[in-house]
């Protein structure tokens, strides 16, 4: 597996944690369980979808999905995720 590439903040954030200088907030069980629904709904795949993509756009996101360690199926579904929730914009 490749060893992730942090920049100087997440060092130092990742150094902070190290030395336990962070420490976790307290949540109630009801808000754990409620983040825990959450997580559940956005991870759960229960659909398959088919798409014909060009060659050449295939291997262009299997290329960054390798630089970011992850699956290309993976990636795809996270772009997709994120253009219907709003965090990105065609």
């Amino acid at each position: 597996m490749k060893a992730l590439k942090l920049d100087k903040e997440e060092k130092e954030l990742l150094e902070e944690l190290e030395r336990g200088e962070w420490v976790s907030a307290h949540s109630s069980s009801n808000d754990l369980k409620q983040y825990e629904v959450a997580a559940m709904n956005t991870l759960k795949k229960n659909k398959r979808v088919n798409i014909r993509i060009s060659e050449r756009d295939l291997s262009s996101i299997q290329k960054i999905a390798i630089e970011e360690g992850i699956p290309y199926q993976t990636l795809i579904a996270s772009v997709l995720h994120k253009y219907v929730n709003k965090k990105i914009k065609v």
